[in-house]
């Protein structure tokens, strides 16, 4: 039987305390925390409200997606369209093989740590059901916490842009993710919501 998001084993408590000793390092601060670790603990919160009854894994690539993200920043590729795609690319890797490194220490077999390096390196979105309820968390999350941020960094963008990257996250997200999302179970950011909903609404 599968363990619950309330029933959790010893040694996932103990891979999730590894995981935020790692991401506690983090010197870059959001709300006076390491960045990586409130993240992380944003993304733990939100499958317990979307997929309470999500296993292991689930509440493993969760945790561990950003990963000391700090050591590969955006600066080290360079900055053009392929530079980002090939960061991203690089960083999904680092992430999955940073969680492995952890998992072994702690004596998890190469089949769960596959399917968590799997997740984590958004292999096979849409076909593989951890990396889809990877993406359906990470979207959730962005949605809530970090759109409304991320909109005030980009001033100079219009609402044709901002209807084309709503509409491409939303494209990611499962049919399951989108009912939670509009059913009122999402904090969606007030000032945004008519964008979210016309970008919505074009799909």
């Amino acid at each position: 039987m599968l363990k619950t998001m309330t029933e959790p084993s010893q040694r996932l408590t103990v891979a999730i305390r590894l995981f935020d000793v790692a991401n506690a390092l983090d010197p870059n601060l959001d709300e006076g925390c390491p960045k990586e670790l409130l993240y992380a603990e944003r993304m733990t919160a939100m499958l317990s409200r979307f997929a309470p009854e999500a296993d292991e894994v689930a509440q493993l690539a969760v945790r561990a997606q950003h990963i000391r993200r700090w050591v590969v920043p955006r600066d080290s590729y360079p900055q053009t369209r392929e530079g980002y795609l090939m960061w991203r690319k690089g960083l999904y890797k680092f992430h999955a093989d940073e969680a492995a490194r952890l998992l072994r220490s702690v004596e998890y077999d190469e089949p769960t740590i596959g399917r968590v390096m799997q997740a984590i390196g958004k292999k096979a979105i849409k076909a593989n059901a951890d990396t889809q309820l990877l993406e359906d968390v990470s979207a959730l999350v962005f949605i809530e916490h970090y759109l409304a941020a991320f909109v005030a960094t980009k001033p100079n963008y219009d609402e044709a842009k901002w209807l084309d990257i709503v509409s491409k996250t939303w494209k990611k997200m499962s049919i399951a993710a989108h009912a939670f999302a509009l059913s009122g179970k999402l904090v969606l950011p007030s000032a945004l919501v008519p964008l979210i909903v016309k970008a919505v609404g074009e799909k």
